[in-house]
């Protein structure tokens, strides 16, 4: 295994049509969950991703376990669950405004990961471990799971990716930042977007609020801003890295999973920063290129072409 992940993942129904929900009668099922679009994003550009979760011992969690399998994520580890359901989630389409999303996740089976889920030497050989700020909300066991898993990880040498993934529908703001402050010492590298930077911070100046992250303990600070690109805080300065330019943006979700399997990637590759980083806006631009949160990541085939693109700002 080059990358372990941890988390949630559900199943998406996304409408078929434009109007609220309450108007809508067909939906197309698809699935989303932060790290697992990590580690899909990951096996399509070639490596060896596993991914630790309880999936609901329904048919839902057999879809999401079968379609992971497929798309080359090790699910040895993922334990479905007699007594406790698989995630859902509804989606709408929207021309003007945001797209809504509501969640039916209370007392999923993720939600009762606990420590003792984990398997010391599943970590073995693993270069990175990959998790999000989302698990630590969902209940006190996935917060202990987190917890131990980081300490396994480190114990096995492998690095710590933490993608903050603030969700307030989940916990209040200073529930939020105070919960995740603390963990941050414990992350190698952490990949906010620029808001959740301010949040993390009080600064509003995304450099500013990369380096106050850096100084509370991580290596690597990686703020993502949209459009703007990304900026990496460590102790050699600041690097910037434009934004893949897209004419247009059919869903933005899932563009940070995608920026962080890109990075991972190049980093998994032995390649810089700057290298890295550009691939991860390559395969964060892929994502949002079509509806879905995993149906956009490229193969590294696509990705080497996007790359070779004239449409990559430079």
């Amino acid at each position: 295994m080059d990358v372990v992940t941890l988390g949630e993942m559900m199943v998406m129904l996304v409408a078929t049509e434009n109007g609220p929900l309450r108007n809508i009668d067909l939906f197309r099922k698809h699935v989303a969950g932060s790290e697992a679009n990590v580690a899909i994003g990951l096996a399509r550009l070639g490596h060896q991703p596993g991914w630790i979760s309880r999936l609901g011992n329904d048919e839902f969690g057999l879809y999401i376990r079968n379609f992971l399998r497929g798309e080359g994520v090790d699910v040895s580890r993922v334990i479905l669950d007699p007594d406790h359901p698989t995630g859902i989630a509804f989606k709408e389409r929207r021309e003007l405004g945001a797209r809504r999303v509501i969640y039916y996740r209370r007392g999923s089976a993720a939600s009762h990961l606990t420590p003792a889920d984990l398997d010391p030497a599943y970590f073995a050989g693993a270069r990175y471990f990959h998790v999000s700020g989302i698990n630590p909300a969902l209940s006190a066991s996935c917060h202990e799971t987190v917890l131990a898993a980081i300490d396994l990880a480190h114990r096995a040498g492998a690095l710590v990716s933490f993608d903050p993934n603030v969700r307030l529908r989940l916990w209040d703001a200073e529930t939020c930042r105070r919960t995740l402050r603390q963990l941050l010492p414990r992350c190698d590298v952490v990949l906010p977007g620029a808001d959740e930077a301010e949040l993390l911070t009080g600064e509003s100046d995304p450099e500013r609020a990369g380096q106050e992250i850096h100084r509370l303990g991580p290596r690597l600070v990686l703020v993502k801003r949209g459009p703007e690109g990304a900026m990496a805080v460590s102790d050699d300065g600041v690097i910037r890295v434009p934004a893949l330019h897209l004419e247009r943006v059919v869903d933005p979700v899932g563009a940070g999973d995608g920026f962080a399997a890109g990075f991972l990637s190049g980093q998994l590759r032995g390649w810089d920063l700057r290298e890295s980083m550009r691939l991860g806006a390559i395969v964060g631009a892929a994502a949002m290129s079509v509806s879905g949160d995993v149906e956009g990541l490229p193969t590294w085939e696509e990705a080497q072409a996007l790359e070779s693109s004239r449409d990559v700002a430079r």
